[in-house]
């Protein structure tokens, strides 16, 4: 009995409704943004030609802003652009100690050059319902080296998932309606290293940033994010007026 309830554990993300998906060594979306720092890396996505969008909860020092990427360690590929930033703007309202408002805004020096492999992403013009599938996608480090960049594109097809679903696998935090949460499997846990800040997408259009996760987003993981329509206002007006 013990040996089969540890076989369905074991086989529980292929046998639910919703497969997660997964896939490495893939040519990272083209909205997708590197933010190479001091310390440690984000992503980000570009949402404008002079603006990526991030976590706040991204510490950047000595950014530099990498477009096309599909190796971060790998500066030399033709295809990249390496852009300076003129500013980063936090949501007025984030704080280290939370992760509401956990949004910023990252203005580049110059445009950056649309083509194959640099494009903006859609942003919202209304909420994402329960359900909708969503691709996330980041970096992830050799874990036999995690003293060099990250080497690894990868992504994962995952669900938005119901709010009381999400506060049941985070009942330490407080899930509002500003967050968004996406996964397959509350509690797994597995972990992992990966760069933080990964973007969901759905249908073509960016509504999430990672915020807090405890576990592996790659592996489908519960995670929450940042949902990007209950800032529309904000975004709209910073990238207007600055």
């Amino acid at each position: 009995m013990k040996l089969t309830f540890l076989w369905a554990l074991l086989s529980l993300p292929v046998t639910l409704a919703f497969n997660p998906d997964y896939e490495d060594d893939l040519i990272p979306p083209p909205y997708l943004v590197y933010l190479k720092s001091n310390y440690l890396p984000c992503t980000g996505a570009l949402v404008h030609p002079l603006w990526v969008i991030t976590s706040a909860h991204c510490n950047l020092p000595k950014l530099t802003v990498v477009l096309g990427a599909t190796n971060p360690g790998d500066l030399s590929e033709n295809h990249l652009q390496v852009v300076g930033y003129e500013k980063m703007i936090h949501h007025p309202y984030f704080t280290v100690t939370s992760i509401e408002y956990d949004l910023m805004l990252i203005k580049l020096k110059r445009k950056s050059h649309l083509n194959e492999y640099v494009q903006l992403v859609n942003l919202p013009h209304q909420d994402v319902p329960e359900n909708t599938m969503c691709t996330v996608s980041t970096w992830a480090y050799d874990l036999c080296d995690i003293s060099k960049d990250p080497n690894s594109m990868q992504r994962v097809n995952i669900t938005v998932i119901p709010k009381a679903q999400c506060q049941d696998a985070y009942r330490t935090h407080r899930i509002r309606e500003s967050m968004l949460c996406l996964g397959i499997v509350p509690g797994r846990r597995l972990p992992c290293k990966e760069v933080t800040a990964a973007p969901a997408v759905c249908n073509g259009t960016l509504h999430g940033i990672l915020a807090f996760a405890d576990g592996c987003v790659l592996r489908a993981d519960v995670a929450i994010y940042t949902r990007i329509f209950s800032y529309m206002s904000w975004i709209q007006n910073i990238i207007q007026n600055h």
